[in-house]
């Protein structure tokens, strides 16, 4: 019985993460739903930053705390091991349901492409962006990521091992490429508004600020390996290759 709940419960999150992340194409897009970015309930601009930040925030809190080894050691004393990650991406993909639920729009328009060829590209850049990010999730594991390998392994009664380290693909260019794919998605849009605004700048801190505490993280984990990756590849903006013959001159 317990490894049926156990697979279960690793199911409903994973469902769940797919949902909150396709609501976030929406939300960001202003596409089918019924509250986005730039509509939902009217509020007085320093109110509605105010409570955008406030739940930015509690997002912000959640997926760094919960990421950190010291928070997932005392966490796997009150949580089986198994679904430890099912249980972060829960909270993870709650934290964002919340954010779409009370989000407040602010609706000053910072920029709006005209130019028809422009605003084509910006949406080309927006799906883009969104799909890097879930190309990259392939790259490592994606369903060790989301927790579905973990309670797979719980079926079978096996251990978990970690993933192994390997530079695949996209993680040739940059280290983080889905941190990349998320920021190129959350600026490339035609229209850009405050609120959508406050997201972007709110969104894209917290990437840089995570990353630098998920690169000392994997120096501990992986030490020399991960440290001489560091060495050669940049963290989330792509930089020109050299030529072999620039190289050797």
């Amino acid at each position: 019985m317990k490894r049926y709940l156990t697979v279960g419960y690793g199911a409903a999150g994973y469902l769940l993460f797919l949902a909150a992340f396709l609501y976030l194409v929406a939300f960001l897009g202003n596409f089918w739903a019924p509250r986005t970015v730039d509509r939902g309930p009217a509020s007085p601009t320093g109110w509605a930053v105010s409570i955008d930040a406030a739940l930015l925030a509690v997002f912000g809190l959640q997926h760094s705390v919960m990421a950190r080894p010291g928070f997932k050691s005392w966490w796997t004393r009150l949580v089986p091991p198994a679904v430890e990650r099912s249980t972060y991406v829960v909270c993870s993909s709650v934290a964002l349901v919340l954010l779409y639920w009370q989000w407040r729009p602010a609706p000053t328009v910072v920029w709006d492409v005209q130019v028809p060829a422009a605003r084509l590209l910006l949406w080309a850049a927006f799906w883009l962006g969104w799909a890097i990010c879930l190309a990259a999730t392939f790259m490592i594991n994606h369903f060790d990521l989301f927790g579905l390998r973990q309670v797979y392994l719980a079926w079978r009664a096996e251990p978990y091992t970690d993933i192994e380290f390997h530079v695949r693909l996209l993680y040739r260019l940059v280290r983080h490429p889905l941190m990349l794919g998320f920021v190129v998605a959350f600026w490339a849009v035609p229209t850009m508004t405050a609120g959508h605004l406050l997201f972007s700048l709110a969104m894209t801190g917290y990437i840089v600020i995570a990353t630098q505490f998920e690169e000392r993280d994997l120096l501990a984990a992986l030490g020399d390996q991960y440290r001489d990756y560091r060495l050669r590849v940049p963290m989330l903006v792509p930089r020109p290759r050299r030529s072999r013959t620039a190289r050797a001159g």
